[in-house]
């Protein structure tokens, strides 16, 4: 018993410091003082960090969890408020829904995340329900009731907060839908349909229900046709031909799936030929696309819409569940922050190209919460003329506006992007439009010509979309840049401030989208990849398979997800309420 125990000792030690060990039986194999002498360099270096900058992380979804994953300064003491304590592999929400994968295998919880990191790392299980930015504190509500049924409540000091707490599902004041609509944000979401389907065909199956109560019962009634909602009606359509009717015989032909869009198409933000064939494969699988349908109200056993299309009538359609999906609000609590720092009116916190809250010092915001406030060419054309105008001659030749352009490009990307879009080889081809046919080298323009050549610019500025892709890479940027503070503080590393001295202490964020995937159902999956490359079919599917096993944030989820996928090939899907 002792042997075994010694030996269980040694394995936790080595799963806890895996890499430390492995240097030390390095070191002990090549010299015999180098164990000695590594000791003493760890306590050394950590000896060193007394002062510490504590930095508050609220929230453990995309943005957040990528922030702490990525940031290895120890010159931090981190405190993750969050009330759930996991992060949560949200693309794959569709497939919890209808037993494809299990919801613990989408999970890694984040003690896991940050266990081995040499950052400290302090973990509360709560909820934020006000931001003190003035005194710089954090008001939060335990997600734990204790002995008398009340949550405690608790305050968190900071000096750097970072606002990572995605968004609610925006209802749009919309009556009924928060007491008779699904959402799928969570996995408390994807397991609350799970059971309702099925209990939607348990209900139907009674001998008392008449046929046409069973009828209503299983009309699922999908409502947004944006990825998620698609996505969800092509796993139920799967789900149901695929499993169900070989459970419930009887009433296999009484299902019935109705996607709901207000607009044109579903997929709107997918290229032309991915919304084209989605919206014919699902009619041909049976599926009920209404586009141009707005939905007005909700009871409890009927949906009714606005047709758009036929002069705003309004139709009633009886249904056994429905699910919502169309578009992400702000949170109650970051309403009152916003209020705080002067953004009202606003649908989420706006931030500066680094990510950093307007107003503010030392807040940070990322992800579905937040959303970066480009600044306009326009509004400093004069700061960047004054700039690139060394001699102050009054006038700016291609030379000197080429010797800032760089910066210019980094700190205004809708520069780049407009002479990208328009096809102009440098910005020689953008300064000779308001000079006419001139010769390159002599060019030179005066203010208000500037202003006219650059004032179509700011036409290419656009929002980023609210998507797990863009708040990963959020996270991960503003993670290298808090561990690169102290670094960049002596020897910054971004454009130069047109408006003041110096140069930035970092180069702003820039999205790079990676492309996009529309599973479609019966095993096809729409794929859109940078270089306008489309593809659509099983290959894709295969693809999806793959980005997706690989994107998991941990060895666990990712076997976990593919032994899921594999069973579900060899014995179908998890039919029971479980």
């Amino acid at each position: 018993m002792r042997s075994f125990t010694f030996f269980e000792r040694v394995s936790r030690a080595f799963r806890d410091h895996e890499s430390q060990l492995k240097l030390v039986l390095l070191c002990t194999t090549v010299s015999g003082g180098g164990l000695l002498a590594y000791g003493e360099a760890v306590g050394a270096s950590e000896a060193a960090v007394t002062d510490k900058k504590k930095v508050v992380v609220l929230g453990t979804g995309w943005a957040g969890t990528s922030f702490l994953k990525n940031l290895n300064n120890p010159r931090y003491e981190v405190h993750v408020v969050s009330p759930r304590n996991y992060f949560a592999f949200t693309p794959l929400l569709p497939s919890v829904t209808c037993g494809t994968v299990e919801a613990r295998s989408i999970v890694e919880p984040v003690r896991n995340i940050f266990r081995k990191k040499k950052v400290d790392v302090e973990y509360s299980e709560a909820g934020c329900v006000k931001i003190d930015a003035a005194n710089r504190k954090v008001y939060c509500r335990s997600n734990i009731s204790n002995n008398l049924n009340v949550k405690e409540e608790f305050v968190v000091d900071y000096d750097y907060l970072i606002i990572a707490v995605g968004a609610n599902v925006n209802t749009f004041n919309t009556p009924g839908v928060v007491e008779n609509c699904h959402f799928l944000k969570e996995v408390e979401d994807a397991q609350k349909i799970r059971r309702t389907v099925i209990d939607c065909f348990e209900r139907a199956s009674l001998p008392s229900v008449s046929e046409e109560e069973k009828k209503r019962i299983l009309h699922f009634a999908i409502v947004g046709g944006g990825p998620t909602g698609v996505e969800f009606a092509a796993a139920l359509h799967d789900f149901v031909i695929e499993d169900l009717v070989r459970l419930y015989p009887g009433i296999k032909d009484l299902v019935k799936i109705t996607l709901l869009e207000a607009g044109d198409h579903i997929l709107s933000m997918f290229d032309k030929r991915i919304t084209t064939f989605a919206e014919d494969k699902f009619r041909r699988d049976g599926i009920d696309v209404k586009t141009g349908s707005m939905v007005v109200k909700v009871s409890e056993k009927e949906i009714s819409t606005k047709e758009l299309k036929n002069g705003g009538e309004i139709t009633t359609i009886p249904y056994g569940m429905a699910v919502w999906s169309t578009g992400i609000g702000t949170r109650p609590f970051i309403k009152d922050f916003m209020a705080q720092i002067g953004q009202t009116n606003r649908r989420a916190i706006a931030t500066d190209e680094w990510l950093r809250v307007e107003a503010t010092n030392n807040v940070y915001a990322l992800g579905d919460c937040a959303t970066i406030n480009q600044r306009k060419v326009m509004e400093d054309i004069a700061a960047i003329f004054k700039k690139a105008d060394k001699d102050n001659s009054g006038t700016l030749t291609v030379k000197e506006f080429q010797e800032v352009l760089d910066d210019i490009c980094e700190r205004y990307p809708q520069v780049e992007l407009y002479l990208k879009n328009n096809q102009m080889n440098d910005i020689a081809d953008l300064l000779k439009e308001p000079k006419g046919d001139v010769k390159k080298e002599s060019i030179e323009l005066n203010i208000e010509e500037l202003k006219t050549a650059l004032s179509k610019v700011d036409s290419q500025m656009k929002f980023l979309p609210a998507t797990a892709q863009v708040a990963s890479q959020q996270g991960t940027y503003l993670a290298k840049c808090f561990n690169r503070m102290e670094e960049c503080e002596k020897n910054p590393e971004g454009p130069i401030r047109f408006r003041g001295e110096g140069r930035h202490r970092f180069k702003p964020f820039r999205y790079k989208h990676l492309g996009q995937f529309a599973p479609l159902g019966g095993e096809q999956t729409a794929a859109q990849l940078p270089g306008d490359w489309i593809s659509i079919g099983r290959s894709s599917q295969w693809m999806w398979y793959s980005v997706y096993a690989s994107k998991q944030v941990s060895g666990r989820t990712r076997a976990l997800v593919v032994s899921d996928w594999i069973r579900r090939f060899i014995f179908g899907r998890d039919s029971s309420q479980i």
